[in-house]
């Protein structure tokens, strides 16, 4: 939390994008991984973890209630993709790391979509 907080006072955007937990989508993953309301109470968690940066210029908190295929952490050009498969928790999913070297790389089609699912959250 200090190293975010840090780094937005220096002027680095911070987007932080995750997963309705009052949201049907959250609901079915939970289901599906037969985890149940675990993942809607790890989202609530982290959001009240999150509540400090709030107030901090350059930091934006928002919720989506998409369908969720992976996981992105982006820093910079390194991107870690934690592609979720059905059934299986994403903490036992692989995690790719990418590095975005060209507009048209692949990189650039995990920015898209983190872009177009943020475009249609909510604050």
């Amino acid at each position: 939390m200090r190293t975010i907080a840090d780094k937005a006072r220096d002027g680095v955007t911070v987007r932080i994008l995750l997963g309705n937990p009052d949201g049907p989508r959250i609901s079915e993953r939970g289901a599906d991984e037969g985890v149940g309301d675990s993942l809607a109470a790890k989202i609530r968690n982290a959001l009240v973890l999150y509540e400090p940066l709030r107030d901090l210029d350059n930091v934006e908190i928002r919720l989506h209630d998409t369908v969720l295929y992976n996981s992105i952490y982006r820093a910079d050009d390194d991107l870690l993709i934690n592609p979720h498969a059905y059934g299986i928790p994403a903490s036992h999913a692989p995690v790719l790391h990418l590095r975005s070297t060209q507009p048209t790389d692949m990189a650039a089609t995990y920015h898209h979509s983190f872009d177009r699912i943020w475009i249609g959250a909510i604050a």
